[in-house]
C-alpha cells in the first residue's frame, strides 16, 4: 500500500473548500497566480533581509530570484517575505539591540502564514542569527543562503580588509602616520563590490557557523557575493528546501548538541569572532540544546587555527573561497577526530559525506594542522572575581606578550566618557595600563554595543604602541583584533564586579589559567557596593524598555527571558 502523503502546513489556507479557501487562494491569485499552484504543492517561504539601508544585503533581491527559480522547479510555490533588516553600518544605537527583535519578527511571520518550509537570506552580522533564531522558534524546514563576502579590498598595490583596516587605518591617523586624504582615498578601495565584510568578521563567522552548524548547502560561507556560483547555491536552495520539506527535515533534527559542538570547533579554526558565542547560546536555547560557556572553552581550547585570514591573520574571503572554503576546514578537523562527522545536514547527508573529499588549494591560506597559524585557538573563557559568570577573549587576534599582564586600571564609566577622556594629554595612562569600560552590557548600552576594542590614546600610538589590555562587558566588531577581554558577566549595569573597579586598582589577566582578577579585598568591594547606583540608559519605552527588562546576560546569549524555547508550528486559532 502506497504510503500516505503528509499533509502540509499549507493545506490549512488552501486546502479548504468554500468560503474560508476562496479568501485565502482568491487574494493571492491578483498577484497573477494560477489556480492550479493551490493544488497541494509546498509553499515555500523566502525570509528576506533585503534593505538599501543595509549594505551588506543590498543585493540580497537578486539572490532571491534564483532562489524561487529552484523552488518553481521542483513544482513548489515560492513566497518572499521581508523582515526588518539590522544593518551594522548604519543602524543605532546598535544592531545588536534589535537581533531579538528581528527573530520575533522571524517568528510570528514563518507561524502565522501558510509556509511549509523558508529559506533565509541573511549576510549581515546579526541578520543571521536573528533569522535562524526565528525560524528555530518554529521549528520548521529551514536552510540559509548567505549573501558571501565582498571582493577582496585593493588599495596601493596590496589588499586591506573592510573593517580590519579601517581600525588600522584610524589608528595611523591619530598617530600622524597616514593623511585624512590617504583615508578618504581608501573609502572606495575598500568596499568593492556587492557583500558582507570580507575578513573574517561576525559576518563571515556566522555565514561559517551556519555552514558548521549543517543548516546551509556546503561553500555557503566563503563564495563572493559577485560570483556566479553564489547564485547557482541560491538555486539549488530552492530546489532543495522542497525536497527537504517533503522529508520533514526539520531544524530540532539538525540542530542537536553534535552539530553545535561541531560549529564551536570550526569557529576555533577559522579564527572566528567572539561575537559567535552569543548568538549561538542564543539559537541553541530556541531549540532545547543545552550549550555553555564552558562547551565554548572545552571544545575550543586545543583547536588550532588553521585558517590565515584577517583579523588574525593575512588573507580575506576571497582567497578562502579559492582555497577550498569551509569543506577543507572540516576535512582537516575530521582527520584528527574534532568533529562529529556523523551530524546530519541539510542536504541529507551529514558533514563527513559532504567534505570527505574536499581539496585544499592553497596551504597558505587554509594552513596544514601541523604549522598553523595559532596553536590553540578558539575563544578562551576567563573567570576569577571580575568575572564570576565569565568573560570571553580570541587569543588568535591577541599580543602574546599579553596574555599574561598585570597592570594598573584606568576606568571609563561609559562610551562617552571614554570619548570625552580618551584624548586628554593629562590622562594618567601607560602601555602597561589596563583599559577598563563599564556600563556597555546588554542592559547598559543597551543592546551591548561593538565598542570593546577601545583606540588606544594617541600619545601612545605616536610612541609606537599598537595593543594594550582592554576588559568591558561590550562586544567588539569581528573585524577588530588586540588583546581585549568581552562579554564581562555579570555586566556593570547589573551590579557586577566590573561596576565596581575604580582608577588605580590592579587587575591580573592570566589566559593560559583562564584567570582575571581584580586585585581588591572584598571588604573593599562591599564598601563600593553599598555606594554603587545603577546607570541605566534612560528609559524610552517601545522595545528597548521592553529589551532592558527581558534581556539575559551575554552569558546566557542575550536573548529575551520569554523567547528562549521552541514553541512549534502550530497557529492557535484560526482566523474566522
Amino acid at each position: 500500500m502506497a504510503e500516505a502523503k503528509r499533509k502540509l502546513r499549507s493545506a490549512d489556507w488552501f486546502g479548504h473548500q468554500g468560503k474560508d479557501g476562496l479568501i485565502y487562494r482568491s487574494w493571492m491569485r491578483n498577484q497573477g497566480l494560477p489556480g492550479h499552484v493551490f493544488d497541494g504543492r509546498p509553499v515555500i517561504g523566502i525570509c528576506n533581509t533585503w534593505s538599501e539601508l543595509t549594505p551588506c544585503n543590498a543585493h540580497l533581491r537578486e539572490i532571491a530570484e534564483h532562489v524561487k527559480r529552484g523552488v518553481w522547479e521542483m513544482g513548489a510555490l515560492p513566497v518572499e517575505f521581508p523582515v526588518m533588516s539590522t544593518g551594522e553600518t548604519l543602524l543605532r544605537p546598535t544592531a545588536m539591540l534589535f537581533r531579538n527583535l528581528v527573530s520575533m519578527d522571524v517568528e510570528e511571520s514563518i507561524r502565522g502564514n501558510p509556509i511549509d518550509g523558508v529559506v533565509l537570506l541573511c549576510g549581515c552580522d546579526k541578520t543571521t542569527p536573528s533569522l535562524v533564531m526565528g525560524a528555530a522558534s518554529c521549528d520548521i524546514p529551514a536552510l540559509v543562503v548567505s549573501g558571501g563576502p565582498m571582493l577582496n579590498g585593493k588599495y596601493r598595490g596590496r589588499d586591506i580588509g573592510s573593517g580590519t583596516d579601517v581600525w588600522r587605518f584610524s589608528e595611523e591617523v591619530k598617530a600622524g602616520r597616514m593623511t585624512q586624504a590617504d583615508l578618504s582615498e581608501a573609502e572606495s578601495c575598500m568596499s568593492r563590490s556587492a557583500g558582507h565584510c570580507m575578513t573574517m568578521g561576525t559576518a563571515s563567522t556566522m555565514a561559517n557557523m551556519v555552514e558548521a552548524l549543517g543548516i546551509a548547502l556546503p561553500q555557503n560561507a566563503a563564495i563572493p557575493a559577485v560570483d556566479a556560483r553564489r547564485r547557482v547555491m541560491a538555486h539549488m536552495a530552492g530546489r532543495r528546501i522542497v525536497e527537504m520539506v517533503e522529508e520533514d527535515l526539520r531544524l530540532s533534527k539538525i540542530l542537536t548538541k553534535e552539530a553545535f559542538e561541531n560549529a564551536i570547533r570550526v569557529n576555533g579554526a577559522i579564527g572566528g569572532s567572539t561575537n559567535a558565542v552569543i548568538h549561538l547560546l542564543a539559537i541553541a536555547g530556541r531549540v532545547g540544546v543545552k550549550l555553555t560557556l564552558e562547551d565554548w572553552d572545552r571544545l575550543g581550547r586545543d583547536v588550532p587555527t588553521i585558517v590565515d585570514l584577517m583579523p588574525s591573520g593575512r588573507f580575506l574571503m576571497e582567497d578562502y573561497y579559492y582555497a577550498g572554503g569551509q569543506p577543507a576546514v572540516v576535512r582537516a578537523l575530521m582527520s584528527r577526530g574534532l568533529l562529529h562527522a556523523d551530524a546530519l545536514t541539510v542536504t541529507g547527508k551529514s558533514i563527513g559525506e559532504n567534505c570527505q573529499d574536499a581539496p585544499n588549494w592553497n596551504a597558505e591560506v587554509i594552513r596544514p594542522l601541523e604549522s598553523p597559524l595559532v596553536e590553540h585557538g578558539g575563544v578562551a573563557v576567563l573567570r576569577g572575581n571580575l568575572a564570576p559568570d565569565g568573560a570571553v577573549l580570541k587569543p588568535s587576534a591577541a599580543s602574546p606578550e599579553l596574555m599574561k599582564h598585570r597592570g594598573r586600571a584606568v576606568v571609563f564609566k561609559t562610551i562617552e566618557h571614554y570619548k570625552e577622556r580618551i584624548e586628554d594629554p593629562e590622562l594618567d595612562i601607560d602601555e602597561s595600563c589596563v583599559m577598563v569600560l563599564q556600563n556597555c552590557g546588554p542592559k547598559g548600552y543597551p543592546g551591548m554595543a561593538e565598542v570593546g576594542n577601545m583606540g588606544l590614546p594617541a600619545k601612545l600610538l605616536a610612541k609606537g604602541v599598537t595593543d594594550m589590555v582592554r576588559i568591558s562587558d561590550a562586544r567588539m566588531s569581528g573585524t577588530a583584533y588586540g588583546t581585549v577581554v568581552l562579554h564581562v558577566c555579570p555586566e556593570a549595569a547589573a551590579g557586577g564586579p566590573l561596576a565596581l573597579v575604580e582608577d588605580g586598582d590592579w587587575i591580573e589577566l592570566d589566559v593560559e589559567a583562564r584567570r582575571l582578577h581584580l586585585e581588591v579585598t572584598d571588604e573593599v568591594l562591599a564598601e563600593r557596593r553599598a555606594k554603587w547606583v545603577p546607570q541605566l540608559p534612560p528609559a524610552t519605552g517601545g522595545y528597548q524598555q521592553l529589551y532592558v527588562q527581558h534581556v539575559m546576560q551575554a552569558s546566557e546569549g542575550a536573548d529575551l527571558d520569554f523567547l528562549v524555547g521552541c514553541r512549534g508550528m502550530t497557529v492557535t486559532r484560526e482566523s474566522h
